[in-house]
């Protein structure tokens, strides 16, 4: 533990920036996953233990596709569009024959489905790390803000999940959509009695909660290493943050991301052997004080 080294980062502008920057770079990234693993659990009630793999494609989708067009853009879409596409068409085919089954059941579902992931990619892409490379347009000199110096594309990566987050939070909540969505993860018996297909429905969640993960991994992609199995260790913080905002909270799922971020980013200053067991501690804090987390409902 080097609490004095801390202190001296805190009191020092710039370094307080760099760190502010990269906590804000690693809670995007989270909270775009995790509102999607939200989003799923909220209106359909099953964990997706595959999220951390869709992750990993929607980087691999966007690796390829950059290398193919060179244009970020076509990229981000490719990585985002793709997942969604293939989220969809995993809940039709594989997900929605375990609804209401033993959640035993469905993560077995899902851990065989990452063993498949992960290994397709070994075969298409091969073992070894790739790396994509900042792309062309955001390779600028970094901003100064406070005597700190911020890349460019983090501030490009912050505001394109900023947008996602809030498009999401505007359409579940402002929208006749996003009103028979909610009413759909409370009572879909009655949803359908309506008249609504809820297995388009069921799908449409999935794929837009899919979306938000291959976002997450195309984003990532410039700034991270592939390679397979590099999914993992996000699903596994994915969780930590959905268990201290509340299951099925966005708004819950951006607190947490944000609070996650910034212990990494500091805690690798501070504490830098128990970076990971003091994002356990926090968890265990919140399961303590509010078992339902920060912003989840309180069960009946």
């Amino acid at each position: 533990m080097n609490l004095e080294a801390l202190v001296d980062c805190l009191s020092s502008a710039s370094c307080a920036v760099t760190q502010v920057s990269t906590g804000l770079i690693v809670g995007m990234l989270l909270f775009l996953v995790t509102s999607g693993l939200s989003l799923i659990f909220g209106v359909l009630g099953i964990i997706n233990f595959t999220h951390g793999a869709f992750y990993m494609l929607g980087a691999y989708f966007a690796f390829t596709a950059y290398a193919l067009s060179g244009s970020f853009l076509a990229a981000m879409a490719a990585g985002a569009v793709g997942v969604g596409l293939f989220g969809m068409a995993f809940e039709r085919l594989i997900m929605s024959r375990v609804y209401g089954r033993d959640i035993l059941m469905q993560l077995l579902v899902c851990y065989a489905m990452i063993l498949i992931l992960d290994d397709g990619v070994k075969l298409l892409y091969g073992g070894e790390y790739r790396m994509m490379g900042m792309p062309d347009a955001f390779a600028l000199p970094p901003v100064e803000i406070a005597g700190g110096f911020v890349p460019g594309y983090y501030l490009f990566m912050v505001g394109i999940a900023l947008a996602a987050g809030l498009a999401l939070w505007l359409g579940i909540n402002g929208t006749r959509l996003g009103k028979i969505v909610r009413a759909l993860a409370i009572n879909p018996q009655m949803v359908g009695a309506l008249g609504i297909n809820t297995t388009l429905l069921y799908a449409g969640v999935f794929g837009l909660g899919s979306l938000l993960a291959g976002l997450a991994g195309a984003l990532a992609a410039p700034i991270r290493t592939l390679t397979p199995g590099m999914g993992l260790s996000i699903l596994i913080e994915s969780f930590i943050v959905t268990v201290i905002g509340g299951m099925g909270s966005i708004a819950g799922a951006f607190l947490a991301a944000l609070l996650i971020g910034f212990t990494r980013a500091f805690g690798a200053i501070g504490f830098p052997l128990f970076v990971d067991g003091m994002m356990f501690a926090l968890m265990a804090l919140v399961l303590i004080v509010k078992p339902s987390g920060l912003l989840g409902r309180e069960a009946a």
